[in-house]
């Protein structure tokens, strides 16, 4: 297996969170009291435990950078509100001022995915 980095973002609730992330085309592949672990094709995410986390007031982030982000943002508009300033939500896809596509997931525990399109190799 290639060296890795993997984000550790918080969870208020395993159970929401699989659920959650699981109508996004993520399956869990580990649970026990202190961790979860997510897979969505090679894109792993991993939980710990924050019941007191204020969705509202959380800082956490993380970024996902995937080749086929109309795929991925497809699959998330399906299950999430487009920013309706909820919380879940998701914002449109958009070239950012920094020159590449995103789109910005809020989950259920307000921590904030950048859904990025991957460069190729020229650019």
């Amino acid at each position: 297996m290639a060296d890795r980095a993997v984000p550790n973002l918080p969870s208020r609730d395993f159970t929401r969170t699989s659920a959650f992330y699981g109508s996004l085309g993520f399956r869990e592949t580990y649970r026990d009291d202190s961790w979860l672990i997510l897979r969505r094709g090679t894109v792993q995410l991993e939980f710990f435990p924050f019941p007191d986390l204020d969705p509202l007031a959380s800082s956490f982030m993380c970024s996902i950078r995937v080749a086929d982000l109309e795929e991925l943002h497809a699959a998330v508009a399906a299950s999430v509100p487009i920013d309706d300033g909820g919380i879940p939500r998701l914002t449109p896809v958009a070239r950012q001022a920094w020159g590449q596509r995103a789109g910005y997931l809020v989950d259920l525990d307000g921590t904030q995915l950048a859904l990025i399109e991957e460069r190729g190799p020229d650019g």
